[in-house]
């Protein structure tokens, strides 16, 4: 079976969540097998391996497990990007629209340097408000964005688009709907 085959296998819809007409792609069916684990580790490596990439910024909170495996396996630093309030040190932060409502992220003023290349990881692409304010605060300290990675595209939704837009680059996921 394929690797895309094997994570939808094991993805979870869970139906009205967080409110009536969302279907929530739970991944966590998917943390809790090793081996698949595994196997997209391996796959994220092989996908980013021949660019130049000096960090890895995910993005709170699946992203963090996902970003953390490909910094690890990249052998490149580690960039949480978090909720408002969640950093105890200066940051730099960025609002934005959800499918269902807005947030806002922030992450370390000093986290990133000019001139780096910096992936962002996330586990699921949908209207691409989240991963475009990541990109946006990576810019934000004249950084570069490498590359977006997801294991979920929602292909019916403009997440991909937005991205590829604003930022120039085709967003790179494992599996889509």
């Amino acid at each position: 079976m394929q690797l895309s085959e094997k994570i939808k296998h094991a993805i979870r819809d869970v139906q009205d969540y967080p409110k009536p007409g969302i279907v929530f792609k739970d991944i966590t069916p998917v943390l809790a097998d090793p081996s698949l684990m595994h196997e997209i580790a391996r796959q994220l490596k092989n996908d980013f391996q021949s660019q130049k990439i000096d960090a890895i910024a995910a993005v709170e909170a699946r992203g963090f497990i996902f970003g953390s495996i490909l910094a690890h396996e990249l052998n490149c630093r580690f960039i949480p990007i978090r909720k408002a309030g969640k950093l105890p040190y200066k940051v730099r932060r960025r609002e934005y629209d959800l499918e269902y409502g807005t947030a806002c992220i922030e992450m370390h003023e000093d986290a990133i340097q000019p001139g780096w290349q910096v992936l962002v990881q996330d586990d699921l692409l949908a209207t691409g408000g989240t991963a475009s304010a990541a990109g946006e605060l990576i810019e934000s300290v004249g950084a570069k964005v490498a590359g977006f990675s997801f294991i979920i595209n929602l292909s019916f939704l403009p997440g991909y688009k937005k991205l590829q837009e604003r930022f120039g680059v085709n967003p790179q996921y494992l599996i889509e709907y």
